[in-house]
């Protein structure tokens, strides 16, 4: 389960002008099929990457989905004023 990974998706997307689409502490992609791999091979069903990520899973159970999903707009919702 990674967060924002540093790949073509942003740009792909048209996120660029997105909070997260300009964040430059993107996960390295290749940590993060790591991360992923070494999970399964372990046998584990899931890992969470990245320090910001863990946080918004660990309070996922807690925090309502409507004040999750106004989180997620916010990060994805495009830049209007600049």
């Amino acid at each position: 389960m990674p967060g924002p990974t540093a790949t073509e998706f942003f740009d792909r997307a048209q996120m660029g002008d997105t909070p997260v689409g300009r964040n430059d502490t993107k996960d390295d992609p290749a940590h993060v099929a790591r991360m992923g791999y070494d999970a399964m091979r372990r046998g584990d069903s899931g890992v969470v990457s990245g320090f910001m990520n863990k946080g918004q899973a660990a309070f996922a159970g807690l925090i309502p989905d409507t004040v999750l999903a106004q989180m997620h707009r916010r990060m994805a919702e495009p830049d209007r004023n600049g």
